[in-house]
């Protein structure tokens, strides 16, 4: 029987990364549907926001001055250039969000996922790859799990598996009888 004082696993920081095209969004939508507990970390960018985006929630919009603090700082997990503008997810909020036993999903490119593998080596890296990619060794190595998206749903489901009893739910006695 279990009890609300029962321990369970630390939240941890699951990076769902892939080639460009893989269904990364797509897949972290499905997840975050059935399971809404898992939190999305929100990147931070200099790009323009678009009509609809909430700053905060969206994305946090920088200018590049103050993006260049935070990687002065050492305050993003990773960043990237897309063009003239840059992309990153900030650690801070991640951190708190794990301690208070909150797991999380981040989609990220391949880069991205190495480069979150440098910073937290404790985080899951899943390899989200559409059929026919083939990987070459030392990329397929550097991730803890290999899943080919054929089909959203099938991978979604593999995805809200791997996060277990990590979720910050409170534990209840199981009735028996």
């Amino acid at each position: 029987m279990s009890t609300d004082g029962e321990a369970r696993p630390a939240a941890r920081l699951t990076v769902l990364a892939g080639p460009s095209g893989a269904g990364r969004e797509s897949v972290v939508e499905l997840v975050r549907a059935r399971s809404p507990s898992v939190w999305r970390p929100v990147p931070a960018t200099t790009r323009p926001r678009r009509h609809g985006e909430v700053d905060g929630v969206d994305r946090v919009f920088l200018s590049a001055a103050a993006f260049d603090r935070l990687i002065a700082a050492g305050a993003l997990l990773e960043w990237s250039r897309a063009g003239p503008h840059r992309r990153g997810t900030p650690y801070e909020p991640l951190l708190s969000r794990l301690a208070a036993g909150q797991p999380a999903l981040l989609p990220l490119d391949l880069p991205g996922a190495l480069a979150v593998r440098e910073r937290l080596s404790d985080a899951r890296l899943v390899l989200l790859r559409p059929p026919g990619y083939r990987p070459d060794p030392a990329l397929r190595a550097a991730f803890d799990l290999d899943v080919t998206h054929d089909l959203s749903d099938r991978v979604a489901d593999e995805l809200v598996g791997l996060f277990g009893s990590s979720y910050p739910t409170p534990t209840r006695p199981r009735v028996l009888g």
